[in-house]
């Protein structure tokens, strides 16, 4: 080599390098495009081996026909916090219930009390388990969380929710308890005819606006324990964290409400096939808005956010917003401003006994 160096002019020599180093990367392709059809082989083959074990077991054993399929027989509890879009987003169901052949089941409360008697959490334990007539079912209200598994029963329903912000879901049921929304316009609020802001019951100390309003998501969380509603209870905070991540499938956020749709037709295309494209594009029939909401000042807000109460309330917001994030960057990615759900990214492979 070194000989033909120095008998070969410098021209040639770097014309032999460059098809030297283009043989090269010519070779690192076809080896990437080997590993590629090796890798593609390997999941066909293991796709091959789940068809023949799915087969051998159809075969081995019929199902009881009286028996419902296990998507047939799912549950999902939608305990809604009031003014966290909860009616925008049970209006999604509403609208695709017939076409998904599910139901819908409105759990309304005595005066909307959130806490259940022990009674009646035995009788809507029962109900929501046994009532095969109304499965799959979609049960939505505004009820503290409930633990099934306290209660002896076999099947627990799959739980969903949503959170926002804790002074902006103040300052819209503030607003919607005066003015109502453009859901039911003609319906007359509880504190229909009050025009004071939300800024001047602020200045005043008025109750309506206090701190102790803020405590909502956390007990609703939290659920029927009397811990639960002691405002400012750290253990409460804790319980309901514990909750969020254990008991819920999704917990979504208001202001993100289209990618929380998004991530559930994803898990639960059962109830939510075509949810996505129902919220982009439709009538918009299942958005409401509050009447008359006017943002509260920098002064206001900040006067609520020396509260210890906002802090817990903001604590178990901005927990709920990573949790939710984090489960969005493992299922979606973004593309020329839109998200995009990923592909299955798992398989199964060295699938043992093999079949004859």
């Amino acid at each position: 080599m070194g000989l033909l160096r120095i008998m070969m002019p410098p021209k040639f020599q770097l014309l032999a390098v460059l098809a030297f180093g283009v043989a090269m990367l010519f070779i690192e392709n076809q080896i990437q495009k080997l590993e590629e059809s090796r890798a593609k082989l390997e999941r066909t083959i293991a796709r091959h081996e789940v068809r023949e074990v799915e087969q051998r077991h159809t075969q081995d054993g019929a199902r009881d026909s009286s028996a419902l399929a296990e998507e047939e027989d799912l549950v999902i509890i939608y305990n809604r916090v009031p003014k966290t879009a909860s009616t925008s987003f049970t209006n999604i169901a509403y609208d695709l219930c017939s076409k998904n052949r599910f139901h819908v089941l409105h759990i309304n409360t005595t005066k909307n009390n959130p806490v259940m008697s022990l009674q009646d959490q035995v009788r809507f334990v029962r109900n929501v388990t046994s009532w095969r007539e109304m499965k799959p079912g979609f049960y939505h209200g505004h009820v503290a969380f409930l633990d099934f598994s306290k209660f002896g029963v076999k099947g627990k329903p799959v739980y969903v929710n949503v959170v926002r912000d804790p002074i902006e879901r103040l300052v819209s049921y503030y607003y919607f308890l005066r003015f109502g929304d453009d859901y039911r316009p003609g319906l007359r609020r509880r504190k229909q005819g009050d025009k004071k802001t939300f800024d001047e019951c602020i200045s005043s100390g008025g109750s309506d606006c206090a701190p102790e309003k803020l405590w909502l998501q956390i007990p609703f969380f939290c659920g029927h324990y009397s811990e639960c509603w002691n405002v400012g209870s750290r253990w409460a905070l804790e319980q309901a964290k514990y909750n969020l991540v254990n008991e819920y499938l999704l917990v979504g956020v208001t202001e993100e409400l289209e990618d929380f749709i998004m991530m559930l037709e994803a898990a639960l295309p059962r109830f939510f096939r075509g949810a996505t494209e129902l919220y982009r594009t439709g009538k918009k029939s299942h958005l409401r808005k509050t009447s008359e909401k006017k943002p509260p000042t920098k002064e206001s807000i900040a006067k609520l956010q020396q509260s210890e109460i906002w802090k817990m309330e903001n604590e178990f917001y901005e927990f709920a917003l990573e949790q939710f994030q984090f489960v969005r960057a493992h299922g979606v990615r973004e593309k020329d401003g839109e998200l995009y759900l990923l592909a299955q990214n798992f398989f199964y492979e060295k699938i043992y006994p093999k079949m004859n």
